[in-house]
């Protein structure tokens, strides 16, 4: 994942590059192309912040709600709001990274059909590992939230002994208060990025929701799982990719026997 992840920062700061010479919708379109073509997620423009149900409602059809504005210059290390210098280098390279953006996917479907209160715990979970999150990588701590890779001085912060680091856990992170115009009291360190991957799954199962969810690629749509004719549906889908990962499989057998 670095490997990518380093290549794509490469790729879209390039292309942010248009900020200066080039009409945001333009850039806009540019950095949407490469998103798309990477894991499907579309870059929406927006005025100013959504409500939490939205904004999650839209990461569950694999749609990033995206400001125009620029910070101020009197902060150029920290925005209490989502700028477009937020959106480019914490977001956008991220989305186009496919482990990533199913990730950020899940957290919007989870919302789907939830109470208010569910959807403050989910969006507060975003908050703390899409936003600002903490994993342990190579030995170390690493950032993978936008906020903090947006926010050069809350990145140094949050890796210094001065910031208060707990592990992640969904059911006690969903109910932590936080700031939103300063640093953040807390961050939420990550076993790994599919430990929290696995962990927000298995909090979502706890959510009082009576039915499923499931994304259909093919329509860009959202299914809703409530009947044996849906579930049916699904297992077809699901047959049909089992019957070509075997295939693969039973093709790459004889080539380990020959080696």
């Amino acid at each position: 994942m670095n490997s990518m992840r380093t290549t794509l920062y490469l790729h879209l700061l390039r292309d942010s590059e248009m900020l200066n010479t080039a009409p945001g919708g333009k850039c806009l379109r540019t950095l949407r192309a490469t998103t798309n073509s990477c894991t499907g997620f579309t870059l929406r423009p927006v005025a100013g912040l959504l409500s939490s149900r939205d904004f999650l409602a839209g990461l569950a059809f694999r749609v990033f709600h995206s400001t125009q504005y620029m910070r101020h210059p009197s902060q150029p290390l920290y925005t209490p709001e989502p700028d477009v210098c937020h959106e480019l280098i914490g977001h956008v390279p991220l989305l186009a990274n496919t482990e990533f953006a199913q990730f950020a996917q899940e957290i919007g479907l989870a919302s789907l059909g939830v109470c208010d209160s569910d959807i403050e715990k989910l969006a507060t979970c975003f908050w703390f590992t899409v936003e600002f999150g903490l994993c342990r990588q190579e030995n170390g701590i690493r950032a993978y939230g936008a906020g903090l890779l947006s926010s050069y001085g809350e990145l140094q912060y949050c890796l210094t002994d001065e910031a208060t680091k707990v592990p992640f856990e969904p059911s006690k992170t969903a109910v932590q208060p936080y700031p939103i115009t300063q640093y953040q009291p807390v961050y939420f360190i990550a076993e790994s990025f599919q430990s929290a991957k696995n962990k927000l799954r298995a909090f979502s199962r706890t959510l009082n929701r009576p039915f499923s969810v499931r994304y259909d690629p093919y329509t860009q749509s959202v299914d809703v799982i409530d009947s044996l004719e849906t579930v049916t549906k699904v297992m077809k889908t699901i047959q049909s990719e089992v019957a070509v990962v075997q295939e693969a499989v039973n093709k790459m057998t004889p080539l380990k026997t020959r080696v």
